[in-house]
């Protein structure tokens, strides 16, 4: 299992890069968690778009799914120049009935997951956790049946982030502010926070993402080693974690 950063800013993408979006691969099979602003233009640096096997959202904020839009585009004029007639499955929750209808357009399909079962595609298994949002989100934990990661999408801190990423070999956690300051309210995580959890669950490795656009972003990553001796990276395009 092999995971890739495509996109990693909040709110929205700075110059050359996307927000929130994360290319999954393994035995040939590829799947985004995840298409947010900018993801499709950054994600062909790494893979065609039409070898996208699957997409998996967490939510409907624009910074998460904005290019779903343009990446059915893309499915709609290749299977035109192809000839082809292929269909992306696209996996969202169905608790926001409007936004999940628009997964499905001419090339693509939406497919609702129920967030209480296990959800299989392709070689991977994922389960899913609801997390404090201002609207509705779902954390992902993703296994091969060898190792196992936590996407925590978007969110303020839960304990049950613990019971939910504990043993995984990898967490992957929102990092929209720095310790000193409280993300309540608007639903995220601080550097602190993120550490917490990755210490209290056992896992040997944290990557902060969903970085705010003020402050320097290594500071995040100082402030976590206080909490957790695990090993801290700070996301960017390109960072590859598995085998």
């Amino acid at each position: 299992m092999r995971i890739t950063v495509i996109g990693f800013w909040g709110a929205y993408p700075e110059q050359g890069s996307a927000t929130s979006c994360y290319l999954l691969e393994k035995d040939g099979y590829s799947c985004l968690l995840d298409c947010g602003s900018g993801a499709l233009s950054r994600l062909q640096s790494y893979k065609d778009v039409m070898d996208i096997d699957a997409v998996v959202l967490s939510h409907y904020h624009n910074d998460h799914i904005a290019d779903v839009g343009v990446l059915q585009y893309s499915w709609l004029v290749q299977n035109s120049i192809q000839n082809t007639n292929k269909v992306l499955p696209i996996y969202g929750h169905s608790e926001d009935e409007e936004n999940f209808k628009k997964l499905t357009h001419n090339s693509t399909k939406g497919i609702s997951y129920d967030p209480t079962r296990v959800l299989e595609i392709g070689p991977f298994r994922i389960t899913f956790m609801k997390t404090k949002h201002p609207v509705p989100c779902f954390a992902m934990r993703v296994t091969d049946g060898e190792k196992s990661f936590v996407y925590t999408a978007d969110s303020s801190y839960i304990d049950s982030f613990i019971s939910f990423s504990e043993g995984a070999d990898l967490l992957i956690s929102e990092c929209s502010f720095y310790e000193n300051q409280d993300g309540t309210k608007v639903g995220h995580m601080n550097s602190k926070e993120c550490a917490d959890i990755a210490r209290k669950a056992n896992i040997p490795e944290l990557i902060l993402s969903h970085h705010p656009h003020f402050g320097n972003t290594q500071d995040l990553v100082r402030e976590a080693q206080n909490y957790y001796a695990g090993n801290i990276q700070l996301a960017r395009e390109g960072l590859t974690w598995g085998f």
